[in-house]
């Protein structure tokens, strides 16, 4: 199990994704890790200021990788990457399910990688100002770091009596890490390239769908035994019958007039002779109202023709009507009009009138003075 610190240790990133590792003995081909999907996270452990990627798969840690500031994560095809860890002596591979999740494990593995890398820097500049004297006693450690500032960290700290003056990497140190430095070197140059790798993963897929279509292959066959025997069992069941149809042949041409198979058959050829004749007597009556039919088929054409004038001439009759309302509604229309017309004139001649009155009595009035 791995030993995951809760108090400290916080997860920071997680994704799910297919885990690979490389096969040792030939450091070419991927080993699947887990049978399906797991979930990959990045963990932060705030006591050591160290940053790992962990996968658990049941009870069985498959990923636990330190991230130092020398690791690359490569993407190798649009939904596979890998980086290699060289104190676990061994590359790392994650098969996403979409191209958005590889993106996005690697924008994180780029993030994290350069945390790792500034906690490592003020960590060594803490132990510098702790230790003024290490930039006399250590010139070429100093030349080193400044020549390659994403290797790992290679001070070893012996303790406090060790004295000022005197060198904090031990030989012991600078072995090991040439040694790593040395199994990365080897592992990179032995591992394939970008394509190979991608080709690797493409044929562990193609070799589980291949496992699939055996199974199902086998499973078509297995089917296919099952048909043929049911076949050859209805070919035998075939030749059965066809065999008693011969005997029960053989048997109607012997004179066993007591053979009641023999009677049933009689009565049954007797009984599909006389349907027969019904047949042929219906047959011949169809026929001799074959002319019937003829003369049917003429009376029908008559009546179709006749009843296409008649709806020819109703549609005719209709637009007649159609043409007869709007002329009786323009009539109206006009009579409305004039009946308006002669209201207004009745108004003004009553009007009139009146006025005549008062004109004609006003003139009487001056006659009578």
């Amino acid at each position: 199990m791995i030993p995951l610190h809760r108090e400290r240790e916080q997860p920071i990133f997680s994704s799910r994704a297919h885990v690979f590792q490389i096969d040792p003995a030939t450091k070419r081909n991927w080993l699947p890790a887990s049978k399906h999907a797991v979930t990959v996270s990045f963990f932060y452990d705030a006591g050591r200021s160290v940053y790992r990627i962990i996968s658990v798969g049941g009870t069985k840690a498959i990923i636990n990788s330190t991230i130092t500031p020398n690791m690359t994560f490569t993407k190798t095809s649009q939904k596979f990457g890998q980086w290699a860890d060289s104190r676990a002596n061994t590359v790392y591979g994650l098969g996403f399910s979409t191209e958005q999740h590889l993106q996005q494990f690697s924008d994180q593995f780029k993030e994290v990688k350069e945390a790792a890398r500034l906690v490592r820097e003020k960590a060594q500049e803490r132990f510098e100002m702790a230790n003024p004297a290490l930039n006399i006693a250590a010139p070429q450690l100093s030349q080193e770091l400044s020549e390659d500032r994403h290797s790992p960290p290679l001070l070893a700290v012996n303790g406090p009596a060790n004295g000022p003056g005197e060198l904090v990497r031990s030989k012991s140190a600078e072995v090991e890490l040439t040694s790593e430095k040395e199994r990365i070197k080897k592992m990179l140059s032995e591992g394939s390239s970008v394509c190979d790798i991608n080709l690797e993963a493409e044929l562990f897929t193609l070799q589980d769908s291949n496992a699939k279509l055996v199974a199902a292959l086998q499973e078509a066959n297995n089917s296919v035994e099952e048909w043929k025997n049911q076949l050859a069992e209805y070919q035998e069941e075939t030749d059965r019958l066809r065999n008693q149809v011969s005997e029960l042949e053989a048997q109607s041409g012997r004179p066993a007039s007591s053979d009641p198979g023999r009677e049933q058959l009689s009565r049954s050829l007797e009984d599909l002779e006389a349907l027969l004749q019904d047949k042929e007597q219906e047959i011949q009556t169809l026929q001799s109202k074959k002319s019937d039919v003829g003369e049917l088929e003429k009376e029908r054409e008559e009546a179709l023709h006749r009843l296409q004038e008649v709806e020819s001439r109703n549609v005719e009759l209709t637009e007649r009507v159609q043409t007869a309302e709007g002329t009786l509604a323009s009539s109206r229309d006009q009579r409305e009009k004039s009946e308006t017309e002669l209201q207004t004139l009745v108004q003004v001649l009553d009007v009139k009138i009146c006025d005549l009155k008062d004109l004609r009595h006003s003139l009487a009035k001056l006659v009578d003075k």
